[in-house]
Parts: C-alpha cells; structure tokens; sequence
C-alpha cells in the first residue's frame, strides 16, 4: 500500500505550498491530462491518466512510495475522495482542497447557489437529473460524456428553462454561455462542463437555514378540502383518498409523475411539494387552469398538458408513478405499457374496481384494493357533514427477470 495518499484539488488557480510540497514528494501522480501536464509534478514519478478511479485505486493500494491524485475542484464533493476512501481499497487520504465547480460556475454566473439544488448526470441518473431540473427553479448539473448540455435539452422538452453553461473551468479555454434551453441541443460542449438550469418561479427568496431546500409555507399534506377551494378536487377526491394514494405512489426528488384527470390540482401541487417534477393532464381546459393557478399559489413548479387520454399519453416522457383519476380500463392499459413503478387509481363501484384492477394485473402489476370510508362530522355537534365512500386501487410493477 502507498506510504502516504493525497488528494489535491485543482481549480486553475496555482498551487498551494501544501499542494506543491505533497507533488515533489510524490513518486505516483494520478490526474487527467491537463493535471500530468502541470509543471510542479515530478519528472520522474509514475504517471496514470485518471478514467476509471476504480482501477488507479488500485493501482495506488499496489504502490510502494508516495501517491498524489490529482482532481478538478473539491475532490470532496461528488468527487474522488468518496471512491479512494472505499473499503475494499484501504485507502486513507489527506485533501487539499479547491473551489468546487459549482461554487465556480456560480460565481461566473454572478448568482448565489445556497438555495440551489445540486445533481449529478450520467447516462445511469440522466433522467433522474432532468426531472430534478423539472422540478426546481435552480439546479446545478455536474454533467458527464453522453450526459452533457445537448441531452439534458432534449430531455426536457417542451419545459422552458435558462441554461448557464460552463466549460472548462479554471483553463484557458474556459468559456461561459448563456441560452435558452431550446437552444442547447444544437451545439457540441466541450467537457467537462457544468449546466446551471434556471426557470420557472418559487414562492419564496432562498438563502434561508437549509441548503436547496424551502420550507413550505403551508405545513402537512393531503390538506383538508378548504385548502384547495379556490381551485377544486377532481372527480370522486377526498383529502382521504387524496393521502392514500400519496402514499402509495411516494413521490420524491428525482420522480415524474403523471398525474391523469388532475381537476383542480390538488394532488399534482401536493407531489410537486415532495420533490417529484409533475406532469398534469386533463382534457378539460378549465381544470388545466386551475391546476396551473395552484401551482402559483403553492409556489411549485408543475407541466400541465391539455388532452384527452390515453392519446394525449403518448407523447409524454417515461413516468417513475402515476395517479389516474379518471379514464377507466384504456387509461390504465395505456400506463401499463410504459411501465411506472407505481399505479394508482380509484373507483366509485366493486364492478368499475374489477375492472380496473383486472387491468393492472394484466399489464404485470401486484393489485391491492381497499374500500374507503371517510365521514366528516361537524365538531359543534358531531353531526355527519358528508360521506365518502371509494375503491382505492394500486399496482406495483412486477420486475421480469431478463
């Protein structure tokens, strides 16, 4: 095993006395390209060229002397660090430290990032982070080869966003550019880059006690009818039913989810609020307008899509859940096909209930129903007020072997 391992940070800046101290001592250097080519590593130490951080972990554990990786930014941060500290190397590391690309490309852009949320794209998590992009009105994307500016644009179709994207931090090749997202899939990006993504509108200013985050101003969820007066339920909703079939759908940051017959928004603002980027569909425009002024009130950001499923469907990007609130057997037929993790729907009769239900079992979904009973009562003197009473159904996918 290696002497001694340190990790060096590197944002163009020159090097600190640490950092040169640790390099002339070094008789194993690590880094990309333009690392190696840096003045201050010894001529003759052992040189690896850094893909695969895996591989040059081994390399190192193997090495008698003393090692130095070299890393663009903070290697703390979604970097180095957490691979070379990986148990199965045995790896135990000093850092020094360099301004992250992030806090970099922010600082070119002139804007704060306290409030911003931060992903990270390969091809594995791509549309993962473009739903992240979907979701917030300020993301920072530390993208990857085949994961770049051209695919997060593509991706995100039809959602108007502002990119800020930076190349080449800290070279002189640096370079900085600011477009419309539109735009972004008609260039070639030269790596690596950052994207900052802005768009879309929040109810509140940022900078607050938690990093990326907002604290809601409203506190709970599944809210009580009242809160969604000015713009309605959908067909057949409760806040009961509206809670159940949160809870089985489990939206979060990083999920689409399509929310099918939305009404007034309710539940689509309500996911929105955990995270999840949301696309809310209905053929009736007055309901699409009343989902989209929920969205403003609650300062989320949702995709409304005006249509009539299933058709309006099909052009739609790939869901991780969905909620469908109407439709029947060829709405859920149509989900099934695209496979979501998680399905929910409702239904107001046992024969309406089986069917649907036959539906997802046949598109290879695990089928639960329960019958649902809520009555509000008035707490002056305990009177009923109203009565609910639905099927709640929910499939979850069955993963085929390959």
């Amino acid at each position: 095993m290696a002497d001694r391992v340190t990790v060096i940070g590197w944002d163009g800046s020159p090097l600190t006395a640490a950092a040169r101290s640790a390099l002339s001592a070094a008789t194993l250097v690590a880094g990309a390209a333009h690392h190696l080519a840096l003045p201050e590593v010894p001529p003759g130490a052992e040189r690896i060229r850094l893909g695969s951080v895996d591989l040059a972990a081994r390399r190192i554990a193997g090495h008698r002397g003393t090692a130095v990786v070299l890393a663009d930014g903070d290697p703390g941060f979604f970097g180095v660090v957490r691979t070379l500290r990986a148990p199965e190397h045995g790896l135990e590391v000093e850092v020094v430290p360099a301004v992250s690309s992030v806090a970099a490309a922010f600082a070119r852009a002139g804007m704060p990032w306290d409030d911003a949320r931060i992903v990270v794209a390969h091809q594995r998590t791509l549309r993962r982070a473009v739903n992240v992009c979907r979701a917030h009105p300020k993301v920072a994307v530390l993208t990857s080869p085949g994961a770049g500016p051209a695919e997060l644009a593509l991706l995100l179709d039809g959602v108007h966003r502002t990119f800020v994207i930076c190349e080449e931090l800290g070279t002189d090749r640096e370079q900085v550019s600011v477009l419309t997202s539109d735009k972004a899939a008609d260039h070639a990006w030269r790596d690596p880059n950052v994207v900052i993504v802005i768009g879309g509108s929040s109810n509140g200013h940022g900078g607050g006690w938690l990093m990326g985050h907002e604290t809601p101003a409203v506190r709970g969820w599944a809210l009580p009818a009242e809160e969604h007066e000015e713009y309605g339920e959908g067909r057949g909703a409760t806040p009961s039913l509206r809670a159940a079939q949160l809870a089985r759908i489990g939206p979060r940051v990083g999920d689409l989810v399509w929310d099918i017959g939305c009404g007034g928004g309710a539940l689509s603002v309500e996911a929105a609020r955990f995270g999840a980027a949301v696309i809310a569909v209905d053929a009736d425009s007055t309901a699409c307008a009343r989902t989209e002024a929920a969205a403003r009130r609650s300062g989320v950001q949702l995709h409304v899509v005006p249509g009539r499923a299933p058709h309006v469907l099909e052009r739609l990007p790939e869901p991780d859940v969905v909620r469908i609130g109407g439709g029947g057997v060829p709405v859920v037929t149509a989900c099934t096909d695209r496979r979501p993790e998680r399905i929910v729907t409702h239904a107001s009769t046992r024969d309406e209930a089986e069917a649907l239900g036959a539906a997802l079992a046949d598109g290879g979904y695990t089928v639960e129903c329960a019958l649902l009973q809520s009555v509000g009562l008035d707490p002056g003197d305990w009177t009923e007020r109203e009565r609910s009473v639905v099927f709640l159904l929910s499939g979850r996918r069955i993963d085929r072997a390959p």
